[in-house]
């Protein structure tokens, strides 16, 4: 049986997209699930203007981060290396030999302005602007005249005419395109001799036995121009997965405009790996069934090429935030406090190392927060409470609350209670809460919300025994006295 061979073969251009990183997801998911199966990460960075080692680093780190794993690539050699297109060179420049020698390829030496002449001519002609073909007769001699006059040519590939080139998809289905609407003889070396993607991607996969190209539907149009070089090359063409595009919650191509697209930037803002994991492999892939919240191990042993979707995935950011919550819920409150260390710093609550004692207490505030959390970022909104000094009404709504009659009374009795207590545990601010209801006749809402304004300017927030502890007996006294001499 042929071995399972993938590939995830990014650009290091810029950082990683969403819809790069649900690729590299399912064509991890796809080798993992057939036990056997191999894993190629492949650096394409033929764009040497554009390519950095520095966002190579990046892409490895983000998918190390995601969990997404690999047999053999640019840090784990195996036999069919180098893993970076711009190390294998003479590789793309061997099998342009190969198509130059046996006539279906040449070179060409029009300049750009002659090519969208042509262009507007075979528009106007045959309703589709391509290459005229003009250079593929050129006699030896042209060719020396125009090297000699120092321009410096591309190489073309001869796209076969009127041909009906005809795959099957295993998202798509069969797919039929005929040869004259591919835009004509196609470049597969440019002037700098570097090779064009659809030429080094077919020289790259065959010669790295890749079984299943698993990869967005974008790339659906490069496919039957990498089957002509398939075929031309005396190439065994592979499986072919074209896995349906992410779009915005309004339906349009997910871009900038929709909010955060790269993948670092969900790292950045504090949302877990699993939950990302969870989620990403959810759009466009359906296991069956109802539960969406799946372990890394469930999700590969479920995940078939036959899951995958035909129509478009939402990326639907409320229910990234849901799923987040779910699994920030199930982590334990040491590992959220150590994620929050960086946004409390950026916040300036924390400034520099954190004691082993501060620690401790940052964590007794997180575990009062940590269950209403979207992502991690969102913790130093929510722990503001615990390191303000004083507190005032954040709206209207609040101050409305602090305007009642019974509300000096109330706060002045509960700052007795509190005076009293030795240790002001969450147990101990339930027991103060029952004693002023006994003694003052007021329950409910009338009772907690003037509290609860009085010491955090909100009317919306976490237990209040559990709060109450973190804040302490100090700096609660010091927010009550402060609400009944500045703010009532």
């Amino acid at each position: 049986m042929t071995q399972i061979r993938a590939r995830f073969a990014p650009s290091p251009t810029g950082p990683i997209h969403v819809g790069n990183m649900r690729t590299a997801l399912f064509n991890y998911l796809f080798v993992k699930s057939r036990k056997q199966g191999r894993l190629i990460l492949r650096i394409e960075d033929t764009d040497l203007a554009r390519s950095t080692k520095e966002y190579e680093g990046y892409i490895l780190n983000e998918l190390k981060w995601l969990g997404i794993d690999w047999d053999e690539g640019i840090d784990r050699p195996g036999e069919y290396g180098p893993y970076r297109q711009s190390e294998r060179l003479n590789i793309y420049k061997e099998y342009a030999q190969k198509l130059i020698d046996e006539d279906k390829a040449y070179y060409c030496f029009c300049s750009n302005e002659q090519i969208e002449r042509d262009k507007e001519v075979t528009k106007a002609e045959l309703g589709i602007p391509q290459y005229s073909g003009r250079c593929r007769n050129l006699t030896p001699q042209q060719v020396e005249d125009y090297r000699r006059q120092g321009i410096k040519p591309v190489l073309r590939f001869v796209v076969p005419r009127n041909k009906v080139i005809v795959f099957n998809d295993l998202v798509k289905g069969r797919v039929e395109v005929n040869s004259d609407t591919l835009g004509g003889d196609m470049v597969i070396l440019k002037s700098d001799g570097m090779p064009t993607y659809n030429f080094a991607v077919v020289v790259d996969d065959a010669a790295m036995n890749i079984t299943h190209i698993i990869r967005g539907d974008d790339h659906l149009a490069n496919t039957p121009k990498q089957l002509l070089l398939y075929e031309a090359l005396g190439f065994e063409p592979p499986i072919f997965v074209h896995t349906p595009m992410i779009l915005g919650p309004d339906k349009a191509k997910l871009s900038k405009r929709h909010g955060d697209n790269f993948i670092g930037q969900y790292r950045e803002k504090g949302y877990l790996p699993e939950a990302m994991f969870n989620f990403l492999a959810l759009l466009g892939w359906s296991p069956g069934g109802q539960e969406e919240i799946l372990s890394k191990e469930e999700i590969i042993e479920n995940f078939s090429l036959d899951g995958i979707s035909k129509a478009p995935a939402v990326f639907d950011i409320n229910k990234l935030n849901w799923m987040n919550g779910v699994y920030i819920k199930k982590s334990s409150v040491e590992r959220i406090t150590k994620l929050a260390l960086p946004h409390l710093r950026a916040a300036g609550y924390i400034k520099g190392d954190i004691s082993d004692e501060d620690f401790k207490w940052l964590t007794k505030a997180v575990a009062v927060v940590k269950d209403r959390l979207s992502y991690v970022g969102e913790i130093p909104d929510k722990l503001a409470v615990f390191f303000t000094e004083e507190v005032v009404p954040e709206d209207d709504e609040a101050r409305k609350v602090l305007a009642g009659d019974q509300v000096p009374g109330i706060l002045e009795t509960f700052r007795e209670k509190v005076q009293q207590q030795t240790d002001l545990t969450a147990q101990a601010v339930k027991d103060i809460f029952k004693q002023l209801k006994k003694e003052l006749g007021v329950g409910g809402k009338n009772l907690f919300m003037p509290i609860r304004v009085a010491i955090t300017g909100q009317v919306h927030g976490p237990d209040m025994g559990q709060m109450i502890e973190v804040i302490g007996k100090e700096k609660l006294l010091k927010r009550i006295d402060y609400t009944l001499t500045n703010v009532l």
